[in-house]
């Protein structure tokens, strides 16, 4: 079979699978197979395959189909314009959390020498990128998953910035000593009865990262209660949240003493940040 043949029977394969994006996919695994770029294989439409080249492929193809996420075939996922390892140790980085990340950059954060938390670091993406984007920045990470933060780290020498992040355990603020310009936080905010409804992809994602409680937000409000023993004056608290979850969280956040609060849409609309001061 030539390359155009693989890659047309490759997606009418995951089409049928119901595979979102199946051409995407395709290419993607079809160059990942080949040690090519995507843009490479439109150079190379007419070539014949032989059976080296297609048994992985057919492995890679057929575990796709099964739903298993394309980041994990792949073995990383680009984050902020960077390469980032992604397995099942943590949770795939989605594109929301890049907007988060985003916002604190055009925030004071990017202009300061800010001391940064970030809570439930899992594969570091949020907090890596910071330190990549705020040179002066003193940036530390946790995680209560020992595995997500062997991911973390791994990332952290691969980018070059093992000496920037300080990575440790701790179940939310619990083993945290000291105080923060900054505390960010993407944690798990799926309530659990919604696990039956979860894609097949999602659901190869570590149930610890995923699931928040039975409302989905008892994780995220007891960061908020305990967060101010840990912000320096003014201090900012950082927050992605769920579907459906912004009411309750910003009257929480007001319960609780904080000031300046707001709440900021992602691209398709839903208000998905939620941002506050302490002290």
């Amino acid at each position: 079979m030539t390359l155009l043949e693989v890659l047309q029977s490759t997606t009418a394969y995951f089409a049928k699978r119901e595979i979102e994006s199946p051409r995407l996919n395709a290419e993607h695994l079809l160059a990942h197979s080949l040690g090519r770029k995507r843009i490479e294989l439109y150079l190379e439409f007419e070539r014949a395959l032989d059976e080296a080249e297609l048994a992985p492929l057919r492995e890679l193809v057929r575990r796709r189909g099964q739903g298993e996420p394309l980041q994990h075939l792949l073995g990383t996922v680009e984050f902020c314009g960077r390469t980032f390892v992604c397995d099942k140790r943590a949770l795939i980085p989605r594109p929301e959390t890049e907007e988060l990340v985003e916002h604190l950059l055009k925030s004071e954060i990017g202009k300061q020498k800010p001391e940064i938390l970030d809570v439930g670091t899992g594969s570091g993406v949020i907090a890596l990128s910071l330190a990549a984007a705020v040179p002066e920045a003193k940036v530390h990470a946790i995680d209560l998953s020992e595995d997500a933060l062997a991911l973390a780290r791994q990332n952290a020498e691969m980018l070059g910035l093992g000496s920037r992040v300080s990575f440790a355990r701790s179940n939310l603020l619990r083993d945290v000593e000291g105080s923060f310009d900054l505390i960010v936080a993407n944690l798990p905010y799926v309530p659990a009865t919604d696990g039956p409804a979860l894609s097949r992809e999602v659901l190869h994602d570590p149930a610890l990262a995923m699931f928040g409680g039975d409302s989905g937000d008892e994780i995220i409000r007891n960061l908020i209660a305990t967060a101010p023993d840990h912000l320096n004056s003014g201090g900012s608290l950082a927050l992605e949240i769920g579907l459906g979850q912004a009411d309750t969280l910003l009257a929480f956040l007001a319960e609780k003493g904080y000031r300046d609060i707001s709440g900021r849409h992602d691209y398709a609309g839903v208000t998905r940040f939620l941002f506050a001061r302490y002290g």
